[in-house]
């Protein structure tokens, strides 16, 4: 395993450096861990990121050197990383047009066809590295690098929930209206997040995200569907 390296944050926190680059191995190292961290002693949280994990722990239990010392053991344990259950959440979206306006350009950008940038997008299975930026906001990777595409020069005031977009090796769907800066290829009638939902996350770091093409025409009847409360399980 490479080196760990620990670091305090504040009084009541530390991070793991586990890694020093984005790939699923490191990813798969972090949740391997929050699973052995699960319900110790005096851990209040459990943060992770792209390389690192934050621990949240309670003074009232334990202290920086006592955490630092547990947290030793249990990354000793992790010499073997066991498999993990892979699940895979398919994600509808309508691609272009006006749920898409930054399509041809992403296109010409890389060189391809309108069907082409969908049949990439949409062509593999992308791993969730964490969630963050907004509730429900997911980080993803393995996008093919064909489609590596510059963010837009100046944001986007609001960006319609929903919306797939790509900026600059990474692509992922705004779980709210909100500004943003990323190009825009498709929207998804699915919310990534619902606080009226139980859970209110759709989906978590280390599940996997597949794009699947609709039509609008199935765009529309998705979006009545879900209005009306129906469970859309064939999305699930």
């Amino acid at each position: 395993m490479n080196e760990i390296s620990f670091a305090p944050a504040g009084e009541q926190g530390i991070v793991l450096q586990l890694g020093t680059s984005m790939d699923e191995t490191t990813n798969r190292r972090i949740r391997c861990l929050m699973e052995q961290l699960h319900g110790k002693k005096g851990i209040r949280e459990l943060i992770p990121s792209f390389c690192s994990l934050l621990v949240l722990f309670d003074l009232h239990k334990t202290n920086y050197d006592r955490m630092k010392e547990l947290l030793t053991v249990e990354v000793n344990r992790l010499q073997e990383l066991p498999e993990l259950i892979k699940k895979v959440y398919r994600i509808p979206v309508c691609y272009g047009g006006s749920y898409g306006e930054d399509l041809d350009y992403v296109a010409e950008h890389a060189g391809l066809t309108r069907k082409e940038v969908i049949d990439l997008h949409s062509g593999r299975d992308y791993l969730i590295y964490m969630l963050g930026f907004l509730p429900g906001f997911a980080y993803l990777g393995g996008m093919d690098e064909r489609l590596f595409c510059p963010r837009l020069p100046s944001p986007r005031v609001k960006i319609p929930a929903g919306s797939v977009g790509i900026g600059g090796e990474q692509t992922g769907i705004y779980p709210l209206d909100s500004p943003g800066g990323w190009q825009l290829i498709g929207r998804t009638p699915l919310h990534p997040y619902d606080p009226q939902r139980e859970p209110a996350f759709l989906y978590e770091m280390g599940e996997y995200i597949r794009f699947c093409p609709i039509s609008e025409a199935e765009y529309l009847a998705l979006e009545r569907d879900l209005a009306a409360g129906k469970t859309v399980m064939e999305w699930q």
